[in-house]
């Protein structure tokens, strides 16, 4: 059958006409949607991720009712533009209620590119940013930990929202449920979702699974975990661990401290197969929950058969992150804020790693003090998060309390990844 031009041109125009068309490709091309003058649907809890590579796509989260979701799909445009996509959401039980997740992944997005989006035709403009495909200019993200609910985490998230962060780690104790409450752990969500963001710019979250994200703490099944599984299991696909990739110049690596799954075995094969494949990435940060050098829980034995706060991680983790020469781990748990010297078998060296720490976005405990403990550089009690920029080889690191005081300051420069424990 021979091509046929005119009838080509003519379909398109009646596909035109009729007020959509779809490209060679199966691609939506709408025209510009009529949204509300006057925004009337405020989604609840509406935060962003991510699933996969943070330099081209978006994961949009929020907590409401089937009909609601089934109404509204998420609409985005790169910011300035009047080319509209559409993308349904999915749809999954939150936990404990009659109100369901509803989440939208973005995908073929720009790197590097803001985007407007809104929930449906009826709520009110969004936007956010997606990661650069190159680290050619600076990295920033904000980490912490052991947040909670209340006014300190709220002074502390606005601290946050104040360093314009590409993204926020929170790792572990979001909400301090405890597996059981759904109320609170939608409390968290929605403070995050009115005080992480920049104007209309929303702030990605990722978070790692910490003891107060289950029900019993340690040693459970995903079922026992239930809320946080139920708006993260986006990328905590079938396990607590997980790692993401930005473009070729930077992999998290995010751990489970034997809350929804041990420390030993399937979990520590992973972490060596998945350092060893990034030995050559230019920056690898480690976040766990339970130190394994903490601030303020006992390191030594306690009681019978009790080895110690992060005995399984110095036994299991902290080689790996020695051998593949992770950058930096950030820990948590504790309530305090801390600085370990760069160590290497648990003493200082100066071809060492640094453990930074130990979770008080909402959470606060007097420290031990370093010259109890030689592996610790500088401990303070303090509301607190850092703030992590990546210049080149260089990297920074600024621990501010929820007042505004600066903690601490430190840098660590990139080393070499051969020959570092020399």
């Amino acid at each position: 059958m021979s091509f046929d031009r005119r009838r080509f041109l003519q379909t398109g125009s009646l596909l035109l006409a009729s007020g959509y068309a779809r490209s060679l490709w199966g691609q939506e091309v709408l025209p510009p949607p009529k949204f509300a003058e006057t925004p009337s649907f405020e989604p609840t809890a509406l935060f962003l991720t991510w699933q996969q590579d943070p330099t081209t796509t978006m994961t949009v989260q929020w907590v409401g009712t089937e009909q609601q979701a089934a109404d509204r799909p998420v609409w985005f445009a790169k910011a300035g533009s009047n080319e509209w996509r559409r993308q349904a959401g999915k749809v999954k039980p939150y936990p404990m209620t009659e109100r369901s997740v509803i989440r939208t992944e973005l995908t073929g997005l720009s790197p590097d590119t803001e985007y407007t989006f809104r929930i449906g035709l009826d709520s009110a403009e969004q936007s956010f940013r997606t990661m650069p495909a190159k680290a050619t200019n600076t990295i920033h993200f904000v980490s912490g930990g052991d947040a909670g609910i209340g006014s300190h985490p709220v002074q502390t998230n606005r601290l946050a929202a104040a360093q314009k962060p590409q993204f926020v780690v929170i790792g572990g104790d979001l909400a301090y449920e405890n597996g059981k409450n759904p109320d609170v752990f939608l409390e968290f969500l929605r403070n995050y979702s009115r005080d992480l963001r920049d104007g209309k710019q929303l702030i990605p979250m990722l978070a790692c699974i910490g003891n107060h994200e289950v029900n019993g703490g340690y040693g459970k099944p995903r079922s026992d975990a239930p809320f946080f599984y139920s708006v993260f299991d986006g990328l905590f696909t079938d396990s607590g661990y997980a790692s993401l990739d930005f473009g070729d110049y930077m992999s998290l690596i995010l751990l489970d401290t034997n809350h929804t799954t041990p420390i030993e075995g399937a979990q520590t094969d992973w972490l060596a197969k998945t350092l060893k494949e990034r030995e050559e990435c230019p920056t690898v940060f480690a976040f766990n929950h339970v130190p394994a050098y903490p601030s303020f829980r006992p390191m030594g034995l306690v009681i019978p058969g009790d080895a110690g706060t992060g005995d399984g991680n110095r036994k299991h983790w902290v080689p790996l992150f020695e051998r593949y020469n992770v950058d930096a781990v950030f820990e948590h748990h504790d309530h305090t804020y801390k600085r370990t010297h760069p160590l290497l078998d648990g003493r200082a060296n100066k071809n060492g790693i640094v453990y930074l720490g130990d979770g008080s976005w909402g959470k606060i405990r007097k420290p031990a003090k370093p010259d109890a403990r030689p592996y610790l550089a500088l401990t303070d009690e303090a509301y607190h998060l850092s703030v992590h920029r990546i210049e080149g080889e260089d990297r920074f690191h600024v621990a501010l309390a929820d007042s505004g005081r600066v903690v601490d300051v430190s840098a660590t420069k990139k080393r070499a990844r051969t020959g570092s424990r020399a």
